[in-house]
């Protein structure tokens, strides 16, 4: 237990009483008085880290000169991989971009045409609502063929927010016509159909603002969160998956999406053959968040995973390429072994180790929720071995599921019970958040793009 004397107790209260006048208290945490503490982590309790610098703070000393920052080394991928897993459990703790890596994340930046971005991240502040992270996807910013062409395509927004019904409410304030007949029944009804019906999200399409067509969704931050690191429902985990253009960052989430990205390659790989191409490893990847989704049969474009990932093919290979050099389990075997169609584009082809126990490693770290879909479909066949949750290998458990010759097809299932009742609930959800006319007219759109 800490002790503070009367001598400590009494610079406590000086550093309070010259706070409460607006003076600096610097010299009460300059780096050279905090006391070191061997073993102790810098995410500390910041009540208990206060009270280390006004025991250690001296009285008379004048203050030090702070040092400058030093700069972050950068890290392995191995030594990122091993960051990932040791952290992922604790993501609350970091609050900046300076508690990541050094260029941790960086692959997550995709580069798009340089007048829309500007023109997006200049429409995020027309929004007095505050947005902490935001990122665009679809056709309106990505290629997907000649199916997605369109003079003024509808561009897809996603907002993460801290508190919903509060960014309802001033959101609704400035911008009504954005809403459906559910403004009339104020923030706590909209809030409540976001987060109790789908996947936590909700939409307003068709907004018309700075000459662009938008539809922007809404999610509370820590609802993207959890379905990245957990895939509870997959909504989101799926869209991120695939390229998007980041249009306003948040550390947490680059921490957690780096996480997901890791998840979706090593559940692509549990589903593909020992051999394989670069293409069907991204078309594997893309493929994920449509499995079981009911629009892939009424109203989406059955090829739509072939025409995302063909005409962003380049775009994957900047998102996965440098995380495959983390799983040990994957070899190049020629680097050019194909090309893609129609370009002079080089594939690479692949190889994994189908060792049960490089693949149980994999089974093992899949994201939560989904591994215990998968876990469940294995359990009257297997003795499940129960671990302390602070282990990092996998159990003889996972070997067996990663061995059995049903793991493709049980995987795949898992995947479709997780993604479908989510989508199908936010699907129908649209039709009180968006309206019925805006409703039918977005069925519409969907279902002539998938004739073309």
């Amino acid at each position: 237990m800490l002790r503070i004397n009367s001598v400590q107790l009494s610079s406590a209260r000086n550093a309070l009483a010259l706070a409460s006048r607006g003076l600096s208290t610097s010299s009460l945490s300059s780096p050279s008085t905090i006391e070191n503490i061997p073993g102790k982590s810098n995410n500390s309790d910041p009540k208990i880290r206060l009270e280390l610098r006004v025991k250690s703070a001296p009285q008379s000393t004048p203050k030090a000169e702070t040092p400058k920052p030093q700069r972050k080394p950068k890290l392995s991928l191995q030594e990122l991989n091993s960051y990932l897993e040791h952290n992922i459990g604790s993501y609350n703790h970091i609050s900046s971009f300076s508690d990541l890596p050094l260029e941790f994340g960086y692959n997550q930046h995709i580069s798009i045409d340089n007048e829309i971005r500007e023109r997006l991240r200049a429409l995020l502040w027309k929004f007095n609502a505050p947005i902490k992270y935001a990122f665009t996807y679809g056709s309106g910013v990505f290629s997907q063929g000649k199916a997605s062409d369109a003079k003024k395509p509808q561009i897809d927004l996603i907002f993460g927010v801290s508190y919903t019904e509060h960014w309802h409410s001033l959101n609704m304030k400035q911008h009504p016509e954005h809403y459906s007949f559910l403004k009339h029944f104020g923030s706590g009804a909209v809030s409540f159909v976001q987060e109790k019906l789908g996947a936590g999200l909700y939409f307003n399409p068709y907004v018309e603002m700075d000459g662009l067509k938008i539809k922007y969704g809404v999610v509370n931050i820590d609802t993207m969160l959890t379905d990245l690191h957990k895939w509870d429902t997959l909504y989101l985990a799926g869209r991120l998956h695939k390229p998007v253009k980041i249009l306003r960052d948040e550390p947490r989430v680059r921490f957690v999406n780096q996480a997901n990205l890791i998840s979706a390659l090593r559940t692509a790989l549990l589903i593909l053959p020992e051999e394989f191409s670069e293409l069907d490893l991204y078309k594997t990847v893309a493929g994920i968040s449509y499995m079981g989704d009911p629009r892939m049969t009424f109203g989406e474009n059955p090829n739509k995973v072939n025409n995302i990932v063909n005409n962003q093919f380049l775009n994957f290979r900047n998102l996965y390429s440098s995380l495959l050099d983390v799983l040990p389990n994957v070899t190049l075997v020629h680097s050019s072994a194909s090309k893609l169609p129609g370009t002079e584009i080089p594939i690479a082809s692949l190889r994994q180790d189908m060792d049960p126990i490089k693949r149980g490693n994999m089974v093992f770290r899949l994201p939560e929720e989904f591994r215990k879909k998968v876990y469940n479909r294995f359990q009257g066949k297997y003795e499940r071995v129960e671990t302390d949750g602070t282990s990092l290998q996998s159990t003889l458990f996972d070997q067996q599921i990663a061995a059995d010759p049903t793991l493709t097809a049980n995987v795949s299932q898992a995947i479709r019970s997780t993604v479908a009742w989510p989508s199908l609930t936010q699907s129908a959800k649209g039709i009180l958040t968006a309206g019925i006319g805006r409703s039918i007219r977005y069925a519409g759109e969907k279902i002539k793009k998938s004739r073309m």
